[in-house]
């Protein structure tokens, strides 16, 4: 007779096992490997993950990542980004400065902070490798690095279209769309539109404050001309994608944006300055009557024609200054990602790239009608390179890695700037070309010399130079100006090489544990000061450097429902790069913006990351971590001038390292994240609420220790949590989704940043507060 198959049992609620945590592919090593197979302290963020914390860029996923702090920055810095990783990174724009966190796009290296607050425009995941990456990701990665993958063209013919309405006319469209064109030809293309209203007012002073003696410009009604913190964002982006067979894949892709709004949102926290030349109005000082609220200001982008009041140079004409309170970038790029098999056992890669931008920014650092200081920014940069890659697979007992990279690059920064607290009258334009060029190779060897052993050794050789030309002309564009004339078409160039290293071993315990123990070195490249005020301010800095030792353990436990990560360092970190605000060891009393080589700290923490899924539907997820920065020594002539016969050593000194604050920004940093997804009866729809908190510590603002108590407690942000809330509908086949969402849920007033200028003496701190609660609705449909 004939068998027949039994029926299978209908499943019950109770057999259904707990959902396991994700399995996440990352290619850190220049190869896929599983995240928790990667013997690197790696915070790895799926789309999933950013669509369920509400993110839409790149400073927001750092609120989940360890020891990683990134913001938007002030008016006075453009639209740019400050990015620190474990304490070490870089938060000043300026071209001649590189920054100390390495930043790729689908391997693609960004060289500069302006316009690195990217929209995650169709990110397939993130990954943040924390500590230094110089044998991976090379120059500039001594905090570590962050890689965005893009989601690649396969031919699923598929895509979404996501709508946002929120707070101040918050909306957001974003989309995308997968096509085949051809066999084997595939392409993709994605696209945002973002707007949202400002949430600082822009009062004018005289209309607020009838009878001030200072003249409004209002003829009346509303003092509000304007609001800051705007959002203006468009990006699109194409990808071709050439792919026959395992042997081949070819993607080319390029991208454009236009980010448009208006200044960043900043009010004034502190004003004590009383100074013909900078007073408002004759017998009005710059005080605190400028201080405006927690969300205004009295910027006017501007100021007036006049002449110098001495005591130096009295009567020295001034010509007027004015501005749009506007900030203004629009860039694009290209590249090319080639991928060939020539054997089962060497795979080559070539990444070739070019990337253009320029942009415009004005600020107004007094915020205020009085005449401390007003700068108009604009730059113009592009920025080629090439890397090459070869990897090979040697049997079952090793994989090798070897390679070379080259960029070329340029920045020209044009300004006027019209500084008028200092000395002497500073008004001048500068137009400096700064070109920058770096050459690299690299090898990686793995080695697994036993089934549950790994050796992993990497060295990396690296060339580079730059040059930086100073232009100081007048006002009138073509005469040299009359105080910095001696800088005018001055040169400073720096050039130097580095090897970097990286040694370690792992061991899988089980397979539930792994342990590795690792010794890397990074750097971040010198440059010639780009502000001097005088010529002895045109100073030289040197790299600086870090070795760190790092121990960690990676474990899957409870069936892979739990996901525990623990990473310990201890770093050497030489050669500190500091900005100072005062120094009179250069040239006199007056304004300063002076890079130095600070000295050399130890530096010291620990990180931990859970994410843990024990039932079905429920998500639990957070991080911790702990940096500790201790000086070891302080150049002398960083803090304070040489006595006479005094050489400027590194001083282990406690009256010389007491005038250096105390570093990283950050030392306590932690989140929390739950989620639980909620079936709704037998439709297989489900309704998934979620809840987010993250705390980081105060964040200190000078270099050098201020001596003022009252200029001290508030050049330090104060450490703050927030919380957001999301409530996301989902059908049963996770096409469509409906979502709410409110971020700083407690609406916690917060800084996001501040800058103070009275160590250069220009009398003022202002600060960026953090947007206040927010809401939106977000719809999203695949198809």
């Amino acid at each position: 007779m004939p068998a027949f198959a039994q029926d299978a049992k209908a499943p019950q609620a109770s057999d259904a096992p707990a959902k396991q945590n994700e399995e996440i592919v990352v290619t850190a090593q220049f190869r896929e490997q599983k995240l928790q197979d990667t013997p690197l302290a790696i915070t790895a963020v799926t789309s999933a993950m950013l669509d369920s914390r509400s993110q839409t860029n790149i400073s927001e996923v750092a609120n989940q990542a360890p020891s990683v702090v990134l913001r938007p920055q002030g008016a006075s810095f453009g639209p740019s980004l400050t990015a620190t990783i474990r304490g070490l990174g870089q938060a000043d724009f300026n071209p001649a400065y590189e920054p100390g966190v390495g930043l790729y796009i689908d391997d693609v290296y960004y060289p500069r902070l302006t316009g690195a607050n990217f929209d995650l425009l169709d990110v397939e995941r993130v990954e943040i490798l924390r500590g230094p990456q110089g044998t991976i990701t090379g120059r500039n990665s001594e905090g570590g690095a962050i890689k965005f993958i893009s989601r690649r063209p396969n031919g699923t013919d598929g895509g979404y279209l996501q709508a946002t309405y929120g707070s101040r006319n918050r909306i957001q469209m974003r989309g995308s769309a997968d096509f085949t064109l051809a066999p084997s030809l595939y392409a993709r293309v994605s696209g945002t539109f973002s707007h949202q209203e400002g949430f600082v007012d822009r009062i004018d002073y005289g209309c607020a404050n009838p009878g001030s003696g200072i003249a409004s410009t209002r003829a009346g009604g509303d003092c509000v001309v304007g609001k800051d913190g705007s959002v203006g964002y468009q990006a699109i982006r194409a990808m071709l994608r050439y792919n026959p067979d395992d042997r081949v894949d070819i993607l080319l892709s390029g991208d454009y944006v236009n980010d448009s709004r208006t200044n960043p949102p900043e009010v004034l926290i502190y004003a004590n300055l009383n100074n013909a030349n900078t007073n408002p109005a004759p017998g009005v000082p710059y005080d605190s009557r400028f201080i405006c609220g927690q969300f205004c200001n009295y910027a006017t982008t501007g100021q007036p024609a006049g002449t110098w009041k001495g005591p130096v140079a009295a009567g020295f004409p001034l010509v007027g200054t004015q501005g749009e309170n506007q900030s203004t970038y629009k860039g694009y790029g290209l590249s090319g990602n080639i991928d060939l098999k020539l054997s089962d056992s060497l795979k080559l890669t070539s990444i070739t790239a070019y990337r253009n931008w320029k942009t415009r920014f004005n600020s107004d650092d007094d915020l205020s009608p009085a005449n401390i200081g007003f700068g108009e920014n604009r730059l113009t940069h592009w920025f080629w390179s090439q890397e090459l890659r070869l990897n090979a697979k040697i049997g079952d007992i090793a994989e090798a890695t070897v390679g070379g990279f080259y960029s070329d690059e340029k920045t020209t920064y044009f300004t006027f700037q019209d500084i008028r607290y200092a000395p002497i009258p500073l008004q001048f334009i500068g137009n400096d070309p700064v070109r920058s060029k770096s050459k690299a190779v690299f090898g990686t060897v793995i080695v697994h010399p036993a089934p549950a052993l790994t050796l992993t050794g990497g060295i990396r050789y690296t060339d580079e130079s730059k040059s930086y030309t100073f232009f100081r002309k007048g006002p009138d564009g073509v005469t040299p100006n009359v105080f910095l004339g001696a800088l005018d078409n001055v040169t400073g160039r720096y050039s130097g090489n580095k090897v970097d290293y990286r040694g370690s071993v792992d061991y899988r315990f089980s397979p539930e544990l792994l342990v590795y123990a690792t010794v890397a070195t990074g750097f971040k490249g010198g440059g010639i000061g780009p502000r001097p005020f005088n010529p002895a301010q045109a100073q030289p800095f040197n790299p600086e450097k870090v070795t760190s030792y790092e121990i960690g353990f990676k474990s899957d436990l409870f069936d892979k429902r739990v996901r525990f990560n623990v990473s310990g360092f201890y770093n050497k970190f030489k050669d500190a790069q500091l900005t100072l605000l005062s120094c009179p060891q250069f040239g006199g009393p007056g304004p300063c913006a002076l890079p130095q080589n600070a000295g050399n700290a130890d530096i010291k923490g620990f990180e931990a990351e859970l994410a843990a899924t024990p039932v079905e539907g429920l998500q639990i997820d957070g991080s911790l971590s702990y940096v500790k920065w201790n000086w070891k020594c302080v150049a002398i002539q960083v803090v304070r001038p040489l006595a006479a016969g005094e050489t400027n050593a590194c001083s282990s000194d406690p009256a010389v390292v007491g005038l250096l604050n105390p570093q990283p920004p950050i030392k306590w940093q932690w989140s929390a994240g739950i989620q639980y997804e909620i079936p709704m009866g037998t439709s297989g729809d489900t309704l998934t609420p979620r809840f987010d908190a993250a705390y980081q510590g105060a964040l200190l603002g000078s270099t050098t220790v201020n001596a003022n108590p009252v200029i001290a407690a508030l050049d330090k942000i104060p450490g703050r949590t927030i919380a957001n809330a999301r409530l996301t509908y989902k059908n049963v086949s996770h096409a469509f989704d409906i979502s709410v969402e409110v971020t700083n849920l407690f609406d916690h007033y917060y800084y996001q940043t501040n800058f103070d200028l009275t160590g250069a003496g220009a009398g003022l701190i202002k600060a960026q507060p953090g947007r206040p609660r927010e809401w939106a609705i977000t719809v999203k449909k695949k198809f």
